[in-house]
């Protein structure tokens, strides 16, 4: 039976737990936690997860570890910890914090994993990625894709790639949100409630994607199928292009790729 310890206990972590415990596959395991909020605490320990007195401790009590702190605080807490943790299963979620940073914290022995979780996993529909240091094996993958499959997919990734993963999977939400608000608000402007149009134009959205992940067919010919000659839709999508729709999308990707390799 192995313990699965998390170090911070935000609203990351609170998905992650819960999709765990949701899931059936962890019954027969622990899930621990610490953070230095008690209200956190409370709250983790109301959903099922055993509190620990100390981060020291947490490390201590178990053999597959989950580094849910914030960014500015994480060197800190690898200090704390590093003489605990040899052999055990290490898996961070601080935004910007690369396996070699973990490496020079917590020391290149160890075995380390780097996920990249995005907002959407509060709803069990998260899309993750994960890139490993050179001690990690096949079966600690497949513990790393277990955890997290509990909360949406999960990808193994090279590293290289992870600041266009931040733009495509981490920043994306934002930008999906904001047409799905568009729709609405134009729905409004032709007569809709707002209640109704976002209600329509989410699972509009929703669809749309579940269409392109499951047919196999590529969004273009997609949007062909349904712009019928002289119709409604192919007057939209003119619109959509000359007002410069996928410019900006476009733009908006390559504004965060450029940030997240400033940070």
């Amino acid at each position: 039976m192995m313990n699965y310890g998390f170090i911070g206990l935000g609203n990351m972590a609170t998905a992650i737990t819960c999709g765990m415990l949701r899931s059936g596959s962890f019954t027969d395991d622990k899930i621990l936690g610490f953070d230095i909020s008690s209200d956190c605490c409370r709250a983790a320990e109301a959903n099922g997860v055993e509190i620990k007195k100390s981060a020291e401790d947490l490390a201590d009590s178990s053999d597959v570890l989950v580094l849910a702190v914030k960014p500015q605080v994480a060197e800190g807490v690898y200090a704390r910890i590093k003489d605990r943790v040899q052999g055990k299963l290490i898996i961070s979620i601080a935004a910007g914090k690369t396996i070699e940073f973990l490496e020079n914290g917590l020391g290149s022995d160890k075995l380390l994993v780097r996920v990249m979780p995005n907002i959407n996993a509060m709803v069990g529909a998260a899309t993750c990625a994960y890139t490993v240091n050179a001690n990690v094996t096949d079966e600690h993958k497949k513990i790393t894709e277990k955890i997290f499959g509990t909360i949406g997919t999960i990808d193994e990734l090279p590293e290289k790639l992870f600041s266009v993963f931040t733009a495509i999977g981490g920043s994306s939400p934002a930008f999906a949100y904001i047409y799905i608000d568009a729709l609405a608000r134009a729905g409004v402007q032709h007569g809709m409630t707002k209640a109704q149009a976002l209600k329509f134009a989410a699972a509009t959205v929703m669809g749309s994607a579940k269409m392109v992940l499951e047919s196999g067919v590529h969004p273009m010919e997609l949007c062909d199928r349904v712009c019928s000659p002289a119709g409604t839709t192919i007057d939209g999508v003119m619109r959509l292009q000359a007002y410069g729709f996928e410019a900006a999308v476009h733009e908006a990707i390559c504004a965060v790729v450029e940030k997240d390799k400033k940070l």
